[in-house]
């Protein structure tokens, strides 16, 4: 029963407008900024190069990491097998296609996060997210209420999906892999992960910006070399994997045309769950950076869906197709018959099984052993990214208790449930798990993309704001005020700040347009 409500939800949430609205979104927002994702990717090497952090906020780099933490993980390689089972090699194909289109639609929710982040009453640490600028984008209008409440219902939904929903997900990943590699119990995996993630997230942004700064770089590169070797050594597979991905996306294929629906459905799906331009997470990372222009984390952002994605998710699917070790089921997805059966043993089920048997080609034996590694740091840093989002969202809710030991014991009831998450889904089915997921990353993509199409206009003015200083050769600094952007209070204060600290008034007027001293 339980379970056909969850399959009844997600089949609701993940119906066909959801999926158009992905990709007609993020193809909007590209057309607005004249492909933001191509020609500025200077500008976004470049801060991650020279960004900085402070005392109160996190630099570029750490704030990319804290977003990589949460979008590398079990979707890059389960979730690609994932989409390879269900919708073909052509769901590679749409992968790629929401991740090119959404890199647009992770600028401007990145920038929305930045313009209207503000300070912890508690921490004094930057916050911010989808919550924030739903609220503060239209406060001063008759409308304000209405917003209100519509950020609130995204802080509920999102404390749920990040605390419950998702963390299973990566839990389960964690636990299935530790036991393909050494036949360990899902509860010892369930117990270990509890221990060690309570000791993170109990050190607060700093900590798990640390954290991340420390293993996601390094786990990437790794994972993406070991996949390139793999393909390397399989380089005669090259024309044949292409071949499968493109005939695949668009019906041409003669064994995968009949789900060509499924191929868009799950590559959109995955893509998003992967790389989640779109859905709201972003934002919160990119509010904890220290920058002098909300545009310079928009840019940060929006390369951190080129990594996910075009670098990580890629590696995966050109490791399972070139070796052939994955298996596509027909119309009726995997309660029905296969359509397609490569190398991957019949007792094996889809997931992270495709990728160690992928590597196990070439590394022998090891196969299980490095995807295991790999899945335990990968899903490891997304789950205590969902906390620290949950926790961002709890704090936006919090500003109405003014007991501060109220507060905190309600932050400490959230770390509970979502240790409580984690050990549920180490020894839960994998189906459970992912459809629990997916609701949750659905829910929150309706409202937020629903919201950054209406409060769109101060990320574009800010986008505007920032070409106009770097071709006058300035390093952008941003004053909302000028641009008409109401309701960011942090940035007016920071700008009045850079008067009172003394910096000249010809340079103040170049970068505010002559109104830093009204």
């Amino acid at each position: 029963m339980i379970q056909n409500l969850i399959d009844g939800a997600n089949g609701l949430i993940w119906s066909l407008p959801l999926v158009l609205l992905c990709l007609l979104a993020g193809l909007y927002f590209s057309l607005r900024t004249v492909f933001l994702q191509v020609r500025c990717i200077p500008d976004m090497l470049a801060q991650l190069r020279d960004g900085e952090a402070s005392q109160d906020g996190t630099s570029s780099f750490q704030s990319l990491m804290m977003s990589l933490a949460g979008r590398v993980g079990m979707g890059n390689i389960g979730g690609v097998a994932t989409a390879i089972a269900i919708g073909g090699p052509g769901a590679v194909f749409w992968m790629w296609t929401v991740a090119f289109l959404g890199a647009a639609t992770s600028f401007i929710e990145c920038t929305l996060g930045q313009i209207y982040k503000e300070k912890d009453v508690d921490t004094g640490e930057y916050r911010g997210g989808p919550a924030y600028y739903i609220e503060k984008a239209y406060k001063h209008t008759a409308a304000g209420p209405l917003f209100l409440v519509y950020a609130i219902v995204f802080a509920v939904v999102t404390i749920f999906a990040m605390c419950y929903f998702l963390p299973g997900v990566q839990a389960n990943g964690i636990a299935s892999s530790m036991f393909a590699a050494w036949n360990l119990p899902h509860w010892i995996t369930a117990v270990a992960l509890v221990i060690v993630l309570a000791f993170i997230v109990i050190g607060g942004v700093k900590r798990i910006a640390t954290f991340a700064v420390m293993v996601v770089p390094v786990m990437a590169v790794l994972y993406i070399i070991a996949a390139l070797i793999v393909f390397l050594i399989n380089v005669d597979q090259i024309p044949h994997v292409f071949g499968m991905i493109f005939s695949s996306a668009f019906g041409a294929h003669a064994v995968f045309g009949a789900i060509v629906g499924k191929a868009v459905e799950m590559g959109v799906k995955r893509g998003l769950y992967s790389n989640e331009a779109g859905q709201g997470t972003g934002p919160h990372a990119a509010a904890a950076a220290e920058v002098s222009h909300p545009a310079k984390q928009g840019f940060a952002q929006a390369f951190a869906v080129y990594i996910d994605t075009l670098f990580v998710c890629t590696a995966t699917a050109f490791l399972i197709i070139s070796t052939d070790m994955y298996r596509v089921y027909g119309p009726e997805g995997d309660t029905g018959p296969t359509i397609y059966e490569g190398k991957v043993p019949a007792d094996v089920d889809y997931g992270p099984e495709f990728a160690q048997f992928g590597f196990d080609t070439v590394f022998s034996g090891m196969g299980p052993t490095f995807v295991a590694i790999a899945l335990l740091f990968f899903a490891f840093t997304t789950i205590v990214a969902y906390y620290y989002m949950a926790e961002v969202n709890l704090a936006y809710l919090s500003r109405w208790i003014p007991n501060r030991t109220a507060r905190r014991v309600v932050l400490h009831l959230l770390q509970a449930l979502v240790l409580i998450s984690v050990v549920n889904g180490a020894v839960t089915t994998t189906g459970a798990a992912w459809a629990l997921g997916d609701i949750g990353v659905g829910a929150m993509a309706w409202l937020n993309i629903v919201a950054i199409l209406i409060m769109q206009g101060p990320a574009l003015k800010a986008f505007k704001d920032y070409q106009r200083q770097k071709k006058e050769g300035l390093d952008p600094q941003f004053d909302p005020r000028p641009l008409g952007i109401r309701n960011a209070d942090f940035w007016e204060h920071r700008a009045d700040g850079l008067v009172r600290q003394g910096q000249s008034g010809a340079e103040l007027d170049d970068i505010t347009g002559g109104s830093s001293r009204s």
